[in-house]
């Protein structure tokens, strides 16, 4: 009779599969079955699109399932005392230290999401969350390491990268602090840790994570391979001679591909049609706004914020890029 009662109601509505649980899944089959599905698809875009589509998750997987286990660790192991002595107690000062602490941390864009979200749960202010979460991706030791090396002859892209994107999330968690509201952001409910050991509520955190996180994922890197397939490539040389306009395109290109911030500047060196200032745009946008951040966004913190944040970034980052391509390139 227990088991029948309303408490048991409860357990099983709240166990429900949802909709993201079955997005995870999906890239699962996948990613196991990718060679019968890719026989399936006979047709070249169709190919093209379960090319794209699965480089994205293989590129973004790692670095997400990396973030999801220090977001866990952040969440379950580091006492909230820990973040009051870290950073600075104005939240004005505390949004250059956390932009520059993306330095010391190798990971990506995808990795970043979940960190952002555990750290505003541990009291940090949310300027400073998302001024770490739009630095970490793009000042990384391994992402400026790749923009030298995809650059070699242009040795100045890597600090102009690195400069232009630190500026960047410290502009972006000023303006939240002026402009942003905590009812923007609504983190999804996280399941109760308090009960647990340690260990238990370190894998119950890692895996509520990966869950939500993922599908998100899933659903930003179908839409970038979408539309990847849909693009013309000749579009890319026409538009390439116009200064403006280049800017503009590698932009929006950025945002479109969806590319890891760890591989981006292997792209970027390949539009060699393109000047070094609209390659510099491409580098700075795509780690902050991109079709699956936009998603992941979505679904960590909320529509409300990431219909807000995305724009507002893509524009700062634009104006910011341009400004140091400028004066360094």
């Amino acid at each position: 009779m227990g088991g029948g009662g309303p408490g048991g109601g409860r357990r099983l509505r709240g166990e429900r599969i949802g909709s993201v649980e079955v997005l995870a899944a999906l890239l699962v089959l996948l990613v196991v079955f990718r060679e019968p599905v890719a026989g399936l698809l006979s047709t070249p875009r169709l190919q093209t699109w379960t090319t794209v589509f699965v480089s994205i998750m293989v590129q973004a997987v790692p670095f997400l399932v990396f973030g999801v286990l220090l977001s866990a660790v952040i969440a379950v192991y580091v006492p909230r005392s820990f973040w009051a002595r870290a950073l600075p107690r104005r939240p004005a000062l505390a949004v250059p230290v956390a932009s520059a602490a993306g330095v010391v941390l190798p990971g990506c864009e995808c990795g970043a999401v979940p960190i952002a979200g555990s750290l505003m749960r541990r009291g940090v202010t949310p300027a400073a969350a998302l001024a770490f979460l739009l630095a970490a991706p793009a000042i990384n030791p391994i992402v400026l390491t790749a923009t030298a090396v995809a650059f070699p002859g242009n040795p100045e892209m890597v600090l102009a990268r690195g400069l232009a994107s630190l500026v960047v999330a410290m502009i972006m968690g000023w303006l939240w602090l002026r402009l942003g509201r905590t009812d923007w952001i609504r983190l999804p409910h996280r399941p109760d840790l308090d009960g647990l050991s340690r260990g238990a509520a370190f894998w119950s955190a890692v895996r509520h994570d990966v869950v939500h996180a993922g599908g998100f994922l899933v659903l930003g890197a179908m839409a970038a391979a979408s539309i990847n397939v849909l693009v013309p490539e000749r579009w890319l040389q026409t538009l390439a001679d116009n200064p403006v306009l280049s800017v503009l395109v590698l932009a929006l290109l950025a945002v479109l591909l969806s590319l890891c911030s760890e591989a981006d500047a292997f792209v970027a060196a390949s539009l060699s049609q393109f000047s070094l200032t609209s390659r510099l745009v491409f580098l700075v946008v795509g780690p902050m706004v991109d079709l699956k951040l936009v998603a992941m966004q979505s679904g960590v913190f909320g529509r409300r914020f990431a219909y807000r944040f995305a724009p507002a970034t893509f524009v700062v980052a634009v104006t910011v890029a341009v400004a140091v391509g400028a004066v360094l390139l």
